[in-house]
């Protein structure tokens, strides 16, 4: 009998500091985030540590007082009960009892809920014992776990080492004098430095790594244009906050296998389908990565081109969490996003899903009342439940209305001998009525003016 090897658990504690434009619902909501993205990293968070200052230190993020108590705590020098007034007690008991059971187990990380400078990463390191990593390195370590796809891969490495070149110099610091090389046959004069090769290296390769999604956002270009050379530009993508439901909304539009997982970052990759049940014209549904609070301007960047998915989308579906408090942050991070890539002018339609998670309890009333105040405010959004069929169908009706606004009707006449591109009318228009004359079919059609354009030149070339 195989004996089952359990992963040695891993402890870490959150650290943050309140800046007087924070509220302390919109605080309380990043660092439940932040424990959310640690535990996706694979570690039990034992304690947050939290801190009202007017500004960052900028020596080492904390304030002295609180780095000491942190190192008191990471060392087994102070309990969870002994922690100061101005420290979240957020810890209930399970964690609580995981912190007391395992009271001889070392903290292996503090998570900064900001970014923080190198110096300061550095000095904050070195002063309470473990190690550090703040809110953009554990976001890219996420996307590096997470990408699946050559090209997210490619854009999540670019992301990483624009954050590591910066801090190649602290790291020399603590390397000490030994970063210099000696010159030689083949030096460069007084000698290079290891940071300074480092940097080089990483320079080329995010050269390298550009070329290639260069090369790779060409080849998606293409793929794009033939689609909608096919079937037209009918393209919805689904965009909004991280873990808002997008997913799971993708697969009920859609009748698809995508994957559906109820933590952040579950989708990297932009994954097309086509909306089921097929509609006339016939609309592609795109599911993009999700957004978050203060992600990394280098994966903003570098997450364009996958981005551009909503960029090049006729509607854009912006799917909220109605059971988040925090909604509305949310809905102006992925605007602010939006803005970012250029895209804030693309039709726009707020979607609020997960209105029955309202109410742990499933209490109707709560949930008709957050229904009542989200339409007050946001008069054109549609409320629902993508695990609700009713509600699926109500937005796949707003969605084929949407693309139906402006289809024109049209004849077109195909003579017999080109009887092979019968299948692409009816593929690609509604056909409204077929009649049959001596030298070929006419067909009443509906559909958007390009597609029949397209169809109206293939049958004129099919004829001859």
């Amino acid at each position: 009998m195989q004996t089952e090897v359990k992963e040695k658990p891993q402890y870490a504690i959150v650290a943050a500091v309140q800046l007087p434009s924070v509220s302390d619902i919109e605080f309380a909501a990043s660092l439940t985030e932040l424990r959310e993205l640690a535990k996706m990293l694979g570690f039990t968070v034992i304690h947050t540590f939290t801190q009202k200052r007017s500004g960052f230190d900028t020596t080492a993020y904390l304030g002295v007082g609180k780095r000491q108590e942190i190192r008191h705590f990471v060392n087994g020098e102070l309990a969870l009960d002994d922690a100061s007034d101005e420290t979240i007690k957020n810890a209930d008991m399970a964690t609580k009892s995981v912190a007391a059971a395992n009271a001889d187990q070392s903290i292996e990380v503090i998570f900064v809920d900001h970014e923080i400078s190198p110096s300061q990463a550095r000095n904050l390191e070195k002063e309470v014992g473990c190690q550090v990593m703040d809110r953009t390195m554990v976001i890219l370590e996420i996307f590096h776990r997470n990408a699946r796809s050559r090209a997210a891969r490619a854009q999540v490495e670019i992301a990483r080492l624009g954050y590591m070149a910066p801090r190649l110099r602290e790291a020399a610091k603590l390397a000490g004098p030994q970063g210099r090389q000696r010159s030689g046959v083949g030096g460069r004069g007084a000698g290079e430095s290891h940071t300074e090769l480092d940097k080089r290296k990483i320079r080329d390769r995010i050269a390298e790594l550009q070329l290639e999604i260069t090369a790779m956002e060409v080849e998606r270009k293409t793929q794009r244009a033939r689609r909608q050379d096919r079937q037209g530009g009918a393209s919805v993508a689904l965009v909004g906050y991280t873990n808002a439901g997008k997913s799971t909304l993708m697969r009920a539009l859609t009748g698809s296998e995508v994957l559906v997982a109820n933590k952040l970052f579950a989708t990297l990759d932009t994954t097309v389908r086509a909306l089921y049940p097929e509609s006339m014209p016939r609309v592609l549904v795109s599911d993009t990565v999700g957004f978050i609070k203060s992600l990394p301007h280098g994966l903003v960047a570098s997450f364009k081109s996958t981005l551009n998915e909503a960029l090049d989308a006729s509607l854009l579906l912006h799917v909220i969490d109605a059971s988040d408090s925090g909604f509305e942050r949310q809905i102006e991070v992925t605007d602010k996003v939006l803005e970012e890539i250029e895209a804030q002018d693309v039709p726009r339609i707020r979607v609020f899903n997960k209105i029955d998670n309202v109410d742990n309890r499933g209490d109707a009333a709560a949930q008709a009342e957050r229904e009542a105040v989200l339409r007050e405010k946001y008069p054109n959004c549609i409320v629902m439940s993508a695990r609700r069929p009713e509600d699926v169908a109500k937005l796949h009706k707003v969605i084929i209305a949407f693309f139906q606004r402006d289809l024109s009707e049209a004849e077109l006449f195909l003579p017999w001998s080109a009887q092979q591109l019968r299948g692409a009318i009816f593929a690609t228009c509604e056909v409204l009525a077929e009649r049959a004359e001596e030298e070929g079919a006419f067909f009443q059609v509906r559909g958007e003016q390009a597609v029949v354009d397209n169809l109206r030149e293939q049958l004129m070339s099919g004829a001859k």
